[in-house]
């Protein structure tokens, strides 16, 4: 069976989902739909990169990724059909390409073909879903339109160093309103060398001094941090909502300060 994920900006209840849904059933009916999120916030491409960034990989190979958030097209904007890793995402060059991908793409198609000028945003999702549908039947990747060399490579937030001191954001929150920063494991260690230190959210009022194995580590209510199993720096509280009670949010200040060894 071929599979499809969706990844949108759209709500449960919008008849959008419902909408692409059949038409991908009506021309492929064989079809596995598979949906990754429809939680994403309107036009937010960090997050759905993010989400989409850590879920498709457990994916079987040959699984087609629409990422229908902010889909828009222009003079300067295409719809890509890019391979990468085994895999084949449609959507967007809105950036969020370079935000999702890893690697360097193995192939990028701009697709072409597109609808006319009069036509609606959502028939550009529907134009969008025919293209992953004639993947899904066995046509080529290639088929779809033009081979080309580039897209829109943004790059996510990547926490920096200065001196004995690591600056992250905060990257995500998660449905428990925990933060996930852009802090890892790798980095911390690589950094840290056993040295003593102190996290510091938002300020250096908030004060963590013991990176957690597990969230009942701490007394229910408490504050600790952990590194989650994507290897990265996450800020919690015990039985409690991190982001809402510290006022964390998608770009808070999250700092590492280590001290002299001892």
């Amino acid at each position: 069976m071929s599979i499809v994920t969706l990844t949108t900006d759209w709500h449960q209840s919008d008849y959008y989902l419902g909408a692409v849904k059949g038409r991908i059933l009506s021309m492929c009916p064989l079809a596995g739909i598979v949906d990754i999120s429809h939680h994403i916030q309107p036009f937010n491409i960090a997050q759905a990169a993010f989400v989409l960034r850590n879920t498709f990989t457990h994916f079987p190979e040959g699984t087609i990724h629409m990422i229908l958030v902010k889909v828009t097209e222009g003079p300067e904007r295409s719809i890509l059909a890019i391979r990468s890793g085994k895999h084949i995402f449609i959507g967007s060059d809105n950036g969020v390409f370079g935000l999702l991908l890893r690697e360097e793409p193995e192939k990028i198609i701009r697709i072409e073909g597109k609808p006319g000028p009069e036509s609606s945003p959502f028939d550009l999702v529907l134009f969008m879903v025919e293209k992953a549908c004639a993947l899904l039947s066995g046509e080529d990747l290639s088929s779809l339109g033009e081979e080309v060399d580039s897209y829109d490579k943004r790059t996510p937030m990547r926490a920096t160093i200065d001196d004995a001191v690591i600056n992250g954001s905060v990257i995500y929150i998660d449905s428990y309103q925990n933060a996930i920063t852009n802090i890892s494991r790798d980095l911390f260690e690589r950094v840290g060398k056993g040295r003593p230190y102190d996290i510091l959210v938002q300020s250096n009022y908030h004060r963590i001094k013991n990176v957690s194995t597990g969230y009942s580590d701490a007394p229910a209510g408490e504050m600790l941090a952990l590194f989650n199993s994507l290897g990265l720096l996450e800020v919690a509280i015990n039985n409690g909502n991190a982001a809402d009670l510290l006022n964390l949010s998608v770009g808070s200040t999250i700092r590492v300060k280590f001290g002299e060894k001892k």
